[in-house]
């Protein structure tokens, strides 16, 4: 009866660990910091000699304060922006927010493709699908996040996970 039970506490912790270590089970794709959440953070692959990429992700905020996302940094590129893309009149405009993105308390707000999301500026190399890019976010409050974005196929407009 024991030799039965460790067998089957031996092939659970084997299933278990085999698993976690299967590519792409295991990664993580919600990130916490404070009251502040950040779910499926995502990019989409870049042609070889493309010098900008997006990246989006949704941010909720848990708290009973505003918080603002600052700035963003990632090592991929030369630098990141926070933009948001809006029609003026007939045209598709995209420009910098310069002062951050703030997230209100009680809300959630996605940065997704045509509208509000992370920019990589100057590429130092393109972004392969099926793996990540890093980034750090700041917040005003909150403070600094490293989270790593799940490349998704060139022309994707959801994540897949």
């Amino acid at each position: 009866m024991s030799f039965i039970r460790v067998s089957v506490a031996l092939a659970s912790l084997v299933t278990v660990t085999a698993l976690l270590l299967v590519p792409g089970l295991a990664l993580a794709h919600d990130y916490k910091l404070g009251t502040l959440e950040i779910s499926h953070p995502w990019t989409r692959a870049t042609p070889p000699t493309a010098q900008a990429g997006g990246g989006f992700l949704t941010i909720t905020n848990r708290g009973t304060k505003p918080d603002r996302l600052i700035a963003a940094r990632s090592g991929i590129s030369d630098r990141v922006e926070i933009h948001e893309m809006k029609m003026d009149g007939n045209i598709m405009r995209m420009r910098e927010l310069d002062k951050g993105l703030e997230i209100p308390a009680g809300a959630t707000v996605m940065l997704k493709p045509g509208g509000l999301h992370i920019m990589f500026m100057g590429l130092k190399a393109p972004f392969a699908k099926d793996t990540r890019v890093p980034l750090t976010l700041v917040f005003e409050k909150a403070g600094s996040l490293d989270v790593e974005l799940a490349v998704e196929a060139l022309g994707a407009s959801a994540p897949k996970h």
